[in-house]
């Protein structure tokens, strides 16, 4: 079931976003990501998945630049099309909030860099990290 996250939701949110096996947390990003998830239940939403009594994935975008935030699932739930479902949800989101397109980054060489390429998002450049800008029109 997809639905709208609430607070209670928050741990094990973080738990999903914590078990990822690519694009891992680093301490240094840890603050700004906290900082903006608070940010975010305030005042926009969080889509998650439910199944089996607990939330397994997540996508989120960011409604004051047009950024998807996040799209996360449990590795235990992997490859079953939750990001396919939940990934719409967050861009329309952006739509919502008057943008054209939504932009995201991700590390090269990564399944989620294969995962937007194939689903039509467009390399735009790079950060000085080398994580890869994408962007989708809406």
């Amino acid at each position: 079931m997809i639905r709208k996250a609430t607070l209670a939701d928050r741990p094990r949110i973080s738990e999903v976003r914590l078990a990822v096996r690519e694009n891992q947390l680093s301490a240094a990003s840890a603050g700004k990501v906290e900082t903006t998830a608070d940010w975010i239940f305030e005042n926009a939403t969080f889509w998650v998945w439910e199944e089996a009594g607990a939330v397994q994935g997540f996508s989120v975008a960011d409604p004051r630049d047009g950024t998807i935030f996040g799209l996360f699932i449990h590795p235990d739930y992997e490859g079953r099309g939750l990001g396919q479902a939940l990934l719409p949800l967050a861009c329309e989101d952006v739509r919502a909030a008057g943008f054209a397109a939504a932009t995201l980054t991700t590390g090269p060489g990564t399944r989620a860099e294969r995962f937007y390429r194939t689903n039509g998002w467009e390399e735009i450049g790079r950060q000085d990290n080398g994580e890869i800008i994408f962007r989708k029109a809406l």
